[in-house]
């Protein structure tokens, strides 16, 4: 049986569209709260959401739902995905909520579950949930309601698990630009990285409700790079509008990507005997990651896009380390989901072990040039597997063999068929790319 409305990462869409109405985040709520609230003795839900205008409506609409299936619940206010996730855990409550859109504009918002132990649902739970959508409303009666209760804390005690998690006494002595992306790390990545002894320099971090993810945070570096070289910084963290992704800029300005952070990562563990096992990427990641890897004597496996599914193959394989390009980072021995400042404390400390710079550590792996289109389509999925498209991506592969590659994928959240080539010389992976496009338009 196949989802109607969870994705990879939670559901999600433009605001005011059919699924991101007020009436079906009440109706979510309700059933969640019948599924999820039964977990564990509490019956209690933790609600978070990041900066973007709309999270106070679905955050109230949620509350009803929850609150009319008996759940109580734990209101934190703005939230990094990852700190929900945390705190679910270690609060052990039955369920946390996200209300975010993660790196998207203001205009679309989405929610996201967490199960007790702070990890992504199932997808049996998921399909529970969905089945009881459809299903008439059965408020609880008056002496059987939830109850609200706003924990006021919640971002200090974040705070002091994030400083933590870092292994070293302090960062003094390191200027560090952080880009707070005007979403819901705004109050908390900046304090981190101060009490730590960083001179610390913070941007996009006065959200309005409309500003998160706007020309700055991860998907944008200019800013970020701009103010790296005008402080002087010795680098710069770039979050996202919820907290879980990260990708820094390193003194020169230039950008670091997730495969290059946990390349970095993963070279340095191996060396010092700390890596578990090898490292998942996803069908995305450079093969420049895959290549260097090997050389270093590292195991690499590709699952599928979406940080759940790097998840399940590290559980799978029992290992810690993994993630995407976009610099959603897992480190499973610190965290169950990504979380962009535990990351980019887990960078600075092997910066600060092996005395090198961001950039000196991101140069010893090679990225290789990699061109994405992206074709709109009605049907992304049918025209991923038309056989003439097929045909002439195999015989790329074929003539690229292992000095690049060609991945044709279906968006998961536009009507939209991806189109990326890697090569070792740009010229021939634009012509490739280019190439495939062609034959997609025409296959339309």
């Amino acid at each position: 049986m196949s989802k109607k409305y969870f994705g990879t990462d939670g559901i999600r869409g433009r605001v005011g569209g059919p699924v991101m109405t007020a009436e079906f985040a009440l109706r979510l709520g309700h059933a969640a709260g019948q599924v999820l609230g039964q977990l564990g003795p509490q019956k209690t839900v933790l609600i978070g959401k990041d900066t973007r205008v709309s999270g106070y409506m679905f955050e109230s609409a949620l509350e009803a739902g929850l609150l009319s299936a008996g759940v109580n619940i734990l209101l934190l206010g703005p939230m990094p995905t990852p700190a929900v996730a945390w705190l679910t855990r270690t609060m052990n409550a039955s369920a946390g909520i996200v209300i975010s859109a993660s790196h998207n504009p203001y205009y679309d918002n989405g929610i996201k579950f967490f199960n007790q132990a702070g990890e992504k649902l199932t997808d049996d739970q998921e399909l529970s949930i969905e089945d009881l959508l459809d299903k008439p409303l059965e408020t609880a009666d008056s002496a059987n309601l939830g109850k609200v209760k706003r924990i006021n804390d919640a971002a200090g005690r974040y705070i002091e698990y994030c400083k933590n998690t870092f292994s070293q006494s302090i960062l003094a002595g390191k200027k560090i630009v952080v880009d707070c992306a005007n979403g819901a790390t705004y109050h908390i990545a900046p304090n981190v990285f101060s009490e730590l002894g960083a001179h610390t320099v913070a941007i996009a971090n006065r959200p309005d409700g409309f500003n998160i993810n706007k020309d700055c945070g991860s998907t944008d570096v200019m800013i970020l790079r701009e103010k790296v070289l005008e402080t002087n910084a010795d680098l710069g963290i770039a979050l996202d509008g919820d907290g879980d992704r990260l990708v820094m800029v390193d003194h020169y300005g230039d950008e670091v990507n997730g495969d290059q952070l946990i390349y970095l990562v993963a070279k340095h563990w191996h060396s010092s005997g700390r890596l578990q096992g090898g490292v998942v990427g996803t069908l995305m990641s450079n093969q420049g990651m895959q290549a260097g890897l090997k050389q270093q004597g590292i195991e690499f496996v590709r699952a599928d896009v979406g940080d759940r599914y790097v998840h399940q193959e590290l559980i799978k394989r029992q290992w810690i380390l993994g993630g995407e390009s976009s610099g959603h980072i897992l480190n499973l021995a610190l965290a169950g989901t990504g979380d962009g400042i535990v990351s980019a404390l887990m960078i600075l400390d092997v910066m600060m072990q092996t005395g090198q710079t961001l950039r000196e550590l991101a140069s010893e792996m090679q990225l290789y040039p990699q061109v994405l289109i992206n074709v709109e389509c009605a049907q992304p999925k049918v025209l991923a597997q038309h056989a003439q498209l097929l045909q002439q991506a195999e015989s790329i592969n074929n003539a690229l063999g292992d000095k690049g590659r060609v991945l044709i994928r279906p968006s998961g959240t536009e009507p939209k068929l991806r189109i990326m080539v890697e090569a070792e010389d740009r010229t021939v992976a634009q012509a490739h790319a280019q190439a495939l496009t062609d034959l997609a338009h025409s296959l339309i």
